[in-house]
């Protein structure tokens, strides 16, 4: 049964695409190359995501446990695609700088005006890093907003193309008429396609961004905390 069905299915695809226009063909291709790149965005920015909130919740364990907020720091570990490694080591990067003053010993303490620079640069690559887990996002909206339109203009396309053929056939018979809408309805069909598994896609991955920008925040405001209480003079607190 289920073999039949299948064969039954591409030949009624063999014979809509056979009947269909050059330009609903067009449009077609189009919306194919839209799918290749939609899912290729939505896989590799779901690993890309995956990988950062387990990258994230291994270095905040560590994070917990250190005495100094410098202890990681000065193991120089790298962590590549680790936000909240990225953060932490640009905050401790600049309070370093701040704190050496151009010499070889860092200071016991910082002043309130060194911390204000330091908080500026956490939040410019907590601001970066929430802008390189969100790229490449552009093109499922794309897809999710552009391929119904695709589909929709090649099926009044089709249906046009098919009434001007009923017109210049002088009949409206259902044999007449029927191949030219099938075909026609066959581009809103893809671009469904297209749309449907992007907007899911679109909207999961916007939601792990959306956690992932709040952790970035959370932790940022941690780490000063925790450098303020640790390096920030008692009389500017």
């Amino acid at each position: 049964m289920n073999m039949a069905m299948c064969q039954f299915a591409e030949i009624q695809f063999q014979f809509i695409w056979k009947t269909s226009t050059p330009e609903a063909k067009g449009i077609i291709f189009i919306l194919m190359i839209f799918s290749v790149f939609a899912w290729f965005v939505m896989a590799y920015k779901g690993i890309q995501m995956r990988r950062a909130k387990k990258l994230n919740t291994f270095f905040d364990v560590e994070f917990q446990n250190q005495k100094s907020v410098y202890d990681l720091y000065d193991r120089a570990i790298q962590v590549e695609g680790c936000p909240l490694y990225t953060v932490y080591q640009a905050g401790c990067g600049e309070l370093d700088a701040r704190m050496r003053r151009g010499g070889t010993t860092r200071a016991s303490a910082t002043s309130l005006k060194s911390m204000e620079h330091v908080k500026r640069t956490l939040e410019r690559v907590v601001a970066k890093e929430s802008l390189r887990l969100e790229s490449g996002l552009i093109l499922l909206a794309l897809a999710v907003s552009g391929a119904p339109f695709l589909g929709l203009l090649g099926t009044v396309w089709g249906v046009m193309d098919a009434f001007a053929y009923v017109a210049a056939r002088g009949k409206a018979d259902l044999l007449t008429m029927a191949p030219g809408v099938a075909a026609a309805l066959v581009t809103t069909v893809a671009g469904l396609m297209v749309a449907i598994p992007s907007m899911f896609g679109y909207n999961w991955l916007l939601h792990s961004l959306r956690v992932l920008t709040v952790e970035l925040d959370n932790f940022a405001q941690e780490l000063v905390s925790k450098m303020e209480t640790e390096f920030l003079k008692d009389d500017e607190h």
